[in-house]
């Protein structure tokens, strides 16, 4: 077999199936058109978030963006648990399955919540105690649905590809592939969340908004179980086998030798020459990526607020005005271009030249999205000087709510470079947490990888509120309410400069790094 042909085609209907038919492409055609669903429906709440914070509870700039970033940290730290639920206990199959149900009654609960008040003005009214309480539940709620849909969808569909009698290479360059044609659905999704479902609860109604998104979740639960003759499922190791498996990563982590013969057959991992785990070594990974992951906190939050001072009009005959959320659909279509470019034209010429599977190793993929989301900071700080510049010169310094002169394709560069440093880093990932563990532990993998950005969002939170509060005590806030008196620019540089130390780091540790299978290197 040519190098250039051992992925087949996604929408084929071949391709590492077992041999009673079931697997590969054929089941996974399934899980792509359900992950596409469920991120059409969560993406309805998580990306117009800190617009319905800001607007429909009054909450300020810095408390709404902090409080997004705590939500969304927690729905992506949360997967560790669902994940290790699901392998020891549920299996993945019946963890999506929960995940479905838990969806539909926190998105029911988001939908009735949004009807408790009424919008008004600001200061006109705030919600009450167990209005907000009701609220939160809720919001929570959709986190713990994420907790066990994210990795166990997304594993899930990867054993789809994992024969079971052994690895070929076919397998391999096919779950490489299945990786990126995840997101390209995801980021369709994604694209159609935050221009439909964000217009619709800009200009409609939040409650309609929220209940386009349950109906989103019907239709998820429905297209996951058409799918369940065609999966190859799997079933849990059970708590023995997991608990004994966790022990042998464990000592690995640590570095213990002692039963090395017994962790071999547990976690199939040699040792390497020193005698250390490989294990070992996924964390140092995981550290360095959490400047990454904080990077990409600003799409739903600062990125969103930025846009919302500037003028939005689609045309100027149309009166259509695109919604601030909506922006960020820039970085899905730029993900939807770039993803099939990488995994049809770049793989395979990639290939040629280096002779690895899947074009490049993982952690250079990974690198290359790490230097790729700094460039996006630098870009996005000259982008916000240049607004703050337009805002003086035009008067509108005191005037928050005015649009300013200022087109919104100027932010479009921002979005682009982030949606390819999504492609090559935050996939990359992806692909290296799931490669990296234990065979049972692929869900475990997947939900660490997604703790990272969980965790990024975390350290967005708090560097937003430590500076938050040591500018204000200076004078005027880096995130004024009036982002006309704001520094989001001196805010994206520190982003930047802390982007450039991560890649120094990285680069580091991913020279010194010992993969798991030789094929990988």
């Amino acid at each position: 077999m040519e190098s250039g042909e051992l992925a087949p085609r996604p929408w084929s209907s071949v391709g590492s199936g077992s041999a009673d038919g079931r697997g590969g492409w054929r089941a996974a055609r399934f899980l792509l058109v359900t992950s596409f669903l469920e991120l059409v429906g969560f993406c309805g709440v998580q990306s117009n978030l800190i617009m319905y914070l800001t607007g429909h509870l009054g909450m300020s700039t810095a408390a709404a963006a902090a409080s997004a970033n705590a939500w969304t940290g927690t729905e992506m730290v949360l997967p560790l648990a669902g994940a290790l639920i699901a392998d020891s206990r549920l299996g993945r199959y019946r963890a999506v399955l929960v995940a479905g149900v838990l969806y539909l009654l926190s998105l029911g609960m988001l939908t009735v919540s949004s009807t408790l008040r009424a919008p008004e003005p600001r200061a006109a009214s705030s919600p009450s105690f167990s209005q907000l309480a009701f609220f939160y539940v809720a919001l929570y709620l959709l986190a713990v649905a994420r907790g066990f849909h994210r990795p166990c969808a997304e594993a899930f569909g990867a054993d789809q590809f994992a024969p079971s009698d052994g690895e070929d290479p076919s397998s391999r360059a096919s779950r490489s592939s299945y990786f990126n044609w995840f997101h390209f659905s995801l980021s369709c999704g994604y694209g159609l969340a935050t221009t439909g479902l964000t217009y619709v609860e800009d200009n409609v109604s939040w409650t309609v908004g929220f209940g386009a998104c349950w109906a989103m979740m019907v239709l998820y639960l429905t297209a996951f179980l058409l799918g369940t003759p065609t999966y190859r499922a799997e079933r849990p190791v059970g708590d023995l086998q997991f608990a004994e498996t966790v022990r042998a990563w464990a000592a690995r982590v640590f570095r213990r030798k002692d039963a090395a013969g017994t962790e071999r057959l547990l976690t199939g991992e040699p040792e390497d020459g020193k005698g250390n785990g490989l294990v070992a070594k996924l964390l140092p990974i995981w550290a360095t990526s959490l400047i990454l992951a904080a990077i990409f906190a600003q799409v739903s939050t600062l990125f969103t607020k930025q846009g919302s001072t500037l003028d939005r009009r689609l045309g100027m005959g149309t009166g259509l005005v695109v919604p601030p959320a909506a922006l960020q659909v820039f970085l899905s279509v730029t993900m939807i271009t770039t993803l099939p470019i990488y995994d049809r034209l770049f793989v395979p010429l990639a290939r040629r030249v280096t002779g690895h599977h899947a074009g490049l190793t993982t952690l250079q993929r990974i690198g290359a999205g790490m230097a790729t989301a700094g460039v996006a900071m630098a870009v996005a700080a000259l982008v916000e000087a240049r607004r703050l510049r337009v805002a003086r010169e035009a008067g509108l310094v005191d005037k928050p709510d005015a649009a300013l002169p200022m087109s919104l394709w100027w932010i479009l560069p921002q979005y682009v470079l982030l949606g390819v440093a999504v492609v090559l880093g935050e996939i990359g990932l992806q692909e290296f947490f799931y490669d990296q563990v234990p065979d049972a532990l692929r869900s475990v993998g997947l939900a660490l990888c997604m703790s990272i950005f969980g965790v990024g969002n975390y350290v967005s939170g708090v560097l937003v509120s430590a500076t938050d509060w040591a500018t204000r005590s200076m004078g005027e806030s880096w995130f004024s309410d009036d982002l006309n008196r704001a520094h989001l620019d001196y805010f994206y540089w520190l982003l930047a400069g802390l982007a450039a130390l991560e890649v120094a780091v990285f680069l580091h540790l991913a020279n010194r790094y010992v993969y798991r299978n030789k094929d990988d290197l």
